[in-house]
This record gives C-alpha cells, structure tokens and sequence, in this order.
C-alpha cells in the first residue's frame, strides 16, 4: 500500500484556499469543513482580511427587488444568485428598499414609527437610525451618529415637479427622487430625478448638490439605469427598441463634459420576450461585475457584459427596481463550529 501524501505546510494551505473564486462561496464553506486546520483557517480574522484585499471586488451574492404596488407591500426576499445560504430578511413591515453598499442593505421602514435599518445579509446584524424628517438631502456620519446640514437644488431646477393647490394659488416645484439603485464614484453620489431622467449629484465631502442637465442626455427610454463603467466615470443603460445602449459621461478635447455611447446590444435574441406589445426595461445594474437586470413579461433576466451569458433570475413582475446585493462570503465560525468538531 503507497504511503499518505505529505500533509501541506499550513502557509501553502492559505494560499491555495486565498485563490478560491469569490463568486463561488460554497467552495469556502465546504473547504472549511475538510478538517479543523482548514477550519481555523478560514475563520481567522487575518485570512477574511488577506481574501477580501486579494479579490478586491466583492462578487453578487444575490438581489432584492421592489414592485410597482398599488395597495400594499410585496413579501421582501433576497433572492440568492449563488449556493451560499442567506439569512431571511429582518422581520418587519412598511418597508422600502432604499440602497445596497459594502455587504449592508438600507432600509426604510414604518412599523410604529419611520426610522432607517441597516442590515448586514451575511452576518445578520441590524442597526436601527433615527429618521431625520423630510429634509432634500442629508447625510448620517456613523461617526458621530448625527446627520448632516439639510441642502437642495434652488427653485429654478427645471426636473422639479410642479403642484397648484388651486388656479388663485401659487404654485411651487418639489423635486421627485426616483426611489433606485444610484452610482457612487469617491465623495460623489448620483441619483435620478423624475422628470426627464435629470441627474443629481451629491458631493459628500462639501456637502452640496448640482445637476446635470436633462438636455444633455441622449435617452432612448423613459426610464435609465446609473453605472458605474469599467475607468470609473459616471454612466447609464437604456434600451431603445430592441437595442441596450450604455453610456458614459466622458471629459472631451476641451476640457468639457459630455456623454459618449460605449456599446449596444443587440437584444432580440437573447431575450425573449412575450409578444410584440411587451417592453424590456432596465432595472438595476451592480457596479464592479459588470451586470445589467433587465424586465420582461417573460421574468427577470441578468446579463454579464463580460461573458455575454445571460440569465433569467426571476418570474415575470412589473419590477421597479433591482438591488444588487454584493459582499465577501467566508464562513462564519458561529455557524459551523457545531459541524468542525465532528
């Protein structure tokens, strides 16, 4: 009988386990049940930190979605997009889904009063903020656990929306945030007003707001999807026709803004359709992996940019938008502890 290979240095170990694909957390999670080495291995603090700076770009572990509702909420799922198991979503009610960001999900939620959740899919944790009223825009520093000085766009902003109480009153603009996944690019976040698809953008270190205009937009489709593109400039998915056309706002010659078209696909036979009445929509993208969700009356499908796979995702809804949820996943000691001393 040949003898036993020679065990591995516990070094080469970490290595080898350092170059297991992030987009596959189930290869993690079964390694960690080889033998109690492994085990520790992978739980130490030390190997999280080595994986997540190796990999650097966080890979979609899944997605949660809002509906367009009349009366009523939807049952809030985070629907998974790879084998690894997630916790359910926190157990209250009155809630819209507001962001995605670094493995944590907002929410807005009014069970006996409105006030904010972040959740941490992966690890379970909750943290509850206090609602800062209706404000324009402010931000809440973790920091220092307060919210920043209220600002606004000035009242000649043309993508407000207007409302006359009457023909003797006057009238007046509040602006209409569209409620969607936005794009975050250093100390700058973007969002969508309604109106014309314009383009607000928010500057965190000074703590102001500006717009792009709507008339500098070349939109093909009522509705627009933020990106973030592969150089890390601002840009946007549409679809015209049966085309998907992605853009990005680029500096010209002169030194001036403006947006240039990177790609179309060409969608008709890559995703179906129900008839010829249906529409395709952009819903969501997810910033680092090159995604795009698009809607159909046949389901929800996702693309990758890269690969050209395409994938259908989920049944047919009138989704109002996708959020997709990125992070690390490594196993958490709590829960395989009980199946390592085995």
């Amino acid at each position: 009988m040949a003898p036993p290979p020679p065990e591995l240095m516990p070094e080469l170990v970490g290595e080898i386990l350092l170059r297991l694909p992030p987009d596959e957390p189930e290869h993690l999670l079964l390694a960690a049940l080889v033998c109690k080495p492994w085990f520790r291995t992978l739980c130490n603090p030390a190997f999280r930190r080595r994986y997540h700076a190796f990999h650097r770009t966080p890979p979609l572990l899944g997605f949660l979605h809002r509906l367009q509702v009349i009366q009523g909420d939807p049952p809030q799922l985070l629907a998974p997009t790879t084998a690894a198991p997630l916790p359910p979503y926190p157990n209250c009610h009155r809630t819209r889904l507001l962001d995605c960001r670094h493995g944590r999900v907002l929410i807005h939620v009014g069970d006996d009063y409105w006030h904010f959740i972040v959740w941490g899919p992966v690890t379970g944790d909750e943290q509850r903020l206090p609602e800062p009223g209706f404000i324009p825009v402010s931000a809440y520093s973790s920091e220092t656990g307060e919210w920043s000085v209220p600002v606004s766009l000035g009242d000649d902003c043309e993508a407000y929306v207007k409302h006359q109480q009457s023909a003797t009153e006057r009238s007046y603009y509040t602006p209409y945030v569209q409620p969607r996944w936005g794009a975050v690019i250093g100390d700058e976040i973007y969002f969508t007003l309604r109106r014309g698809n314009a383009i607000v953008k928010y500057d965190w270190s000074y703590n102001c707001l500006s717009m792009i205009s709507p008339q500098s937009l070349v939109v093909y489709s009522s509705r627009i999807s933020l990106m973030v593109t592969e150089d890390s400039s601002l840009g946007f998915a549409c679809i015209g026709g049966s085309n998907l056309f992605l853009w990005s706002r680029k500096v010209n010659s002169q030194g001036a803004p403006e947006w240039v078209q990177c790609r179309v696909i060409d969608l008709e036979k890559i995703i179906p359709v129900a008839d010829s009445s249906d529409e395709r929509l952009v819903v969501g993208s997810a910033e680092g992996v090159g995604v795009i969700f698009i809607s159909t009356g046949v389901g929800l499908f996702m693309i990758e940019l890269k690969s050209g796979r395409v994938r259908k995702v989920d049944v047919p809804g009138v989704y109002f938008s996708i959020l997709p949820y990125m992070s690390f996943y490594t196993p958490d000691h709590c829960r395989l502890s009980s199946v390592a001393k085995d």
